[in-house]
């Protein structure tokens, strides 16, 4: 396992991070997340991704649970603030932070999280207001570092103006991989300038950049797509044109001598703005396999060609 630098912080997180949005407590059953939490330390995973919306704290009391054993500086756990989790509980007020803050941290069974993030900006609350309770969460010891998930340029220049009189950001979570590469053009070369890493969500296209999808099949039964519970974020992607694309692409993975999971992987992680590439797992061999990726060199000119190859898929 590689690890890097989180922004300006001193985390260092692994390169392949373990994600439980659609699978812990949620998706898979709890002894199969414990396993694949298990893995993830045995492969030298310590970053592990979680928020407080995940199952409506399913995910972070199966985490609580089975991290507990642990030693606390074994692992660096983030969880996210922002997402409804009652009629009345949501959103990046300080009211709403410091009551999602103390009841994650109930659901976690720790004392502290190492990274709390803005799951989205929120239009409904002063900026400043949100800046200061996060400001004061640090202060508290309750929060090491904090960061935000899908903040427009513009939402991360205006926080960036608020240094230092309140905290500063560390980490971005943006959707990026072969199939989506929006953060490319503004937030990776912003964030980059301002000391902030990339965590990234859905590096294989919710799974599609796996290979595992044919045009005109059904869906593997053991697949996220053929997952009631876990395949209602697939949306674009769930196309027999972009099937075809990834089989295209296949032929380049197998030139670089690994999977077409770890080549989309790789890819991500050829970004040097990008800390780590969050997965999801359900069964711990899934998840050794992708962890692999993290010592892969690739010849870029493989990716050049699967950039075209993405390129080329018709918009929706």
């Amino acid at each position: 396992m590689q690890y890097r630098q989180l922004g300006s912080s001193d985390l260092h997180v692994s390169s392949i991070s373990l994600g439980t949005w659609l699978t812990t407590g949620v998706g898979i059953e709890r002894d199969k997340a414990v396993a694949c939490i298990d893995a993830a330390f045995d492969l030298g995973i310590n970053f592990i991704d979680t928020a407080n919306a995940y199952g409506l704290g399913a995910a972070e009391t199966v985490l609580g649970e089975a991290l507990k054993g642990r030693a606390r500086d074994s692992y660096i756990l983030g969880t996210k603030v922002f997402v409804p989790m009652g009629p009345d509980d949501k959103g990046l007020s300080a009211v709403q932070i410091n009551k999602q803050l103390d009841a994650s941290l109930q659901r976690l069974q720790m004392d502290y999280v190492d990274l709390y993030q803005c799951h989205r900006y929120d239009v409904d609350t002063p900026l400043e207001e949100t800046m200061a309770a996060l400001t004061e969460a640090v202060a508290s010891g309750k929060v090491r570092w904090i960061g935000f998930s899908e903040w427009s340029p513009q939402n991360i220049r205006d926080a960036m103006a608020m240094v230092p009189e309140f905290a500063k950001f560390v980490s971005s979570q943006p959707q990026y991989s072969l199939l989506w590469r929006r953060p490319e053009k503004e937030v990776i070369p912003l964030c980059a300038e301002n000391g902030i890493s990339q965590i990234v969500w859905s590096p294989l296209a919710q799974g599609v950049l796996s290979g595992k999808y044919k045009a005109g099949a059904d869906a593997p039964s053991d697949s996220r797509a053929a997952n009631d519970k876990m395949n209602r974020m697939m949306g674009g992607w769930n196309r027999d044109d972009v099937y075809a694309a990834v089989e295209l692409m296949k032929p380049l993975a197998q030139a670089a001598g690994c999977s077409m999971s770890q080549f989309a992987l790789a890819w991500v992680l050829r970004e040097p703005n990008v800390a780590s590439a969050i997965v999801g797992a359900s069964r711990p061999e899934q998840l050794a396999e992708n962890a692999a990726a993290a010592n892969l060199a690739i010849d870029p000119d493989l990716f050049v060609k699967a950039e075209a190859i993405a390129a080329n898929i018709p918009k929706p």
